[in-house]
């Protein structure tokens, strides 16, 4: 009598793509939504789901409700909206704004990746939210699953007096070629790309499974794109790593989607879910930029040209919050800060009518979880930017709420630990009182969990989020990365060895900064600070003593992937 072997969790995963395509399955929603929960089986609600931008809800006790690293849900969705390089019309966003009013308790929370995500959508309201985005030329399709998801682009593509190329319409065209598209419906997990001709790359390539960067080729003064492969942040963190090439504008699309065949066509990379993204390919498997660039050229069959230097930006924000010129003379854009992403049904009204009465109707989502007004008069730039800030939305922000980002949260996703976006409220205004004059830039971003969908790795204060017991109770609390960075000085934050309630983590971070403050060495930033104090030394200065250090506390079992947006 034969043994039967049990399926791994990715053998059972890729039975499954195999055996249906859910993209071309959306008369079983329709049936769910008239049959109702006990109609849905489970690989609709694990699995299939989530290539219509669908994810279970959690229960709101997050990741220690259940077993396997996984919470209880409960019979609510996220629903993830798709929306490519952030671009949108005030009409689209009233849409959303009336969805969330009617399905998701009134609010809705933009993304890293510039989606809008509702919660709280019931199963009998799928259709309804999906057709009305239809009408309105938006979609749900491709924001989750393993396919390419949304693909970022700069906001002010095609706006911005400094750009070096618009590639807004690159996206577009990026976006047409996968999304729905049956030959990339069943990629080894999920797929990130960005296309910005911005000079603060806004939209983060070094995180990206593919970054191409506008650059201006010094020889032939032509405009094109560097490429970065394989980056990615998660358990595991990677940087993308350059190629040799640079990519006329022409060969843009056809070098995207070989990339896109390369992973898709990768079995090593089908054999464990929590190592099958691009950049495992370079952390387990040998791959190199020159092994990557000749699998390229081979399956483009045509050699890349050499790559030229490219300026990776100085430490800086990069979400285009403030007034800034556009290349029409007379003309600017106007982008705020919404603190930890999160917008009422309201809110959102308020925005799209000021983008009409001041613009042209456009709005424009950001990677920093912020949105931005374009097309506005400059004369009337200031009466615009009162306006949002009488809304709640500031122009002025502090360095802390203009650079802090937080993911999903506890609040509705099942793999976090903790609870973050009215964390991450209370952390900046509390902040704020602590520190009324702090006028540093400074990333903090708030993951609650070890997935890092808040991307706590490339941040200059990274709060992990954990659990710990005090008391008998049990606590939410973070565990401290310090001195990530992209660009030009890229690193991953170092895990100093000090996790806090997160009661304690405002007035850590306050003692901190204030010994910043006063011993910093001119023109020093905080990551210079940080990079010139050893672990012990940083851990001394936030809890106020000299204390021992603590592992990071990660699981024997690696936690399923995040939802990041």
């Amino acid at each position: 009598m034969s043994e039967i072997v049990k399926e791994t969790k990715a053998q059972r995963v890729e039975r499954l793509k195999r055996e249906q395509n859910p993209w071309a399955a959306y008369a079983d929603i329709q049936r769910f939504a008239r049959e109702g929960w006990d109609a849905v089986p489970a690989e609709w609600l694990g699995t299939y789901f989530r290539w219509w931008g669908i994810y279970t809800q959690g229960d709101g006790v997050g990741a220690i409700g259940g077993k396997g690293g996984e919470g209880k849900a409960v019979r609510h969705f996220m629903v993830r909206i798709r929306i490519p390089n952030g671009v949108l019309a005030s009409r689209q966003l009233r849409t959303i704004a009336d969805l969330a009013e009617r399905h998701g308790r009134g609010i809705a929370d933009i993304t890293v990746r510039q989606n809008f995500q509702l919660h709280w959508v019931t199963l009998e309201a799928l259709p309804e939210v999906f057709e009305a985005l239809w009408l309105q030329d938006v979609t749900t399709m491709g924001s989750c699953g393993d396919v390419t998801r949304n693909v970022t682009g700069c906001p002010v593509a095609g706006l911005d007096a400094d750009e070096l190329i618009d590639a807004s319409p690159l996206v577009l065209r990026a976006t047409e070629l996968v999304n729905g598209n049956a030959a990339f419906y069943n990629l080894p997990r999920k797929f990130k790309v960005s296309i910005s001709g911005c000079g603060a790359w806004c939209t983060y390539p070094e995180i990206n499974d593919i970054g191409f960067t506008a650059v201006r080729h010094p020889s032939r003064d032509e405009v094109g794109f560097a490429v970065r492969v394989g980056g990615g942040l998660s358990t595991d963190p990677h940087l993308a790593v350059r190629l040799d090439a640079f990519v006329p504008r022409g060969r843009v699309l056809d070098v995207f989607r070989a990339i896109a065949e390369i992973f898709r066509d990768s079995a090593v990379l089908r054999q464990n879910r929590e190592r099958a993204r691009l950049k495992f390919l370079f952390l387990q498997h040998g791959w190199t930029a020159e092994r990557f660039k000749a699998a390229l050229e081979e399956r483009l069959g045509a050699p890349l040209a050499p790559g030229v230097p490219d300026e990776p930006p100085d430490d800086a924000y990069r979400d285009h919050v403030g007034i800034h010129a556009q290349h029409e003379p007379g003309y600017g854009y106007v982008g705020v800060a919404v603190l930890r992403g999160r917008l009422t049904a309201d809110q959102m009204r308020l925005v799209a009518d000021l983008a009409e009465r001041h613009g042209t109707g456009a709005v424009r989502t950001t990677s920093m979880q912020n949105f931005v007004i374009p097309n506005v008069r400059l004369e009337s730039a200031h009466a615009l930017a009162r306006e949002l800030e009488d809304a709640g939305f500031a122009l002025d922000a502090s360095p802390f709420r203009r650079g802090t980002v937080a993911c999903t949260g506890s609040e509705f996703c099942k793999l976090a630990l903790t609870e973050t976006k009215g964390f991450a409220r209370g952390l900046v205004e509390g902040l704020e009182q602590r520190l009324p004059g702090f006028d540093r830039e400074l990333r903090i971003n708030v993951t609650g969990c070890p997935n890092s969908c808040g991307q706590h790795w490339i941040a200059d204060l990274g709060l992990e989020g954990k659990k710990i017991k005090v008391g008998g109770a049990i606590l939410d609390a973070y565990y401290f990365c310090v001195g990530g960075a992209v660009g030009r000085h890229q690193a991953i934050a170092r895990p100093i060895g000090l996790r806090l309630p997160a009661h304690a983590v405002a007035p850590a971070i306050e003692r901190l900064l204030r010994v910043f403050q006063a011993e910093r060495r001119p023109s020093e930033n905080f990551r210079q600070f940080a990079a010139r104090h050893t672990d012990e030394e940083l851990r001394g200065l936030l809890a106020g003593e000299l204390v021992e250090a603590v592992a990071r506390d990660t699981p024997a079992e690696r936690p399923p992937h995040g939802v990041d947006g």
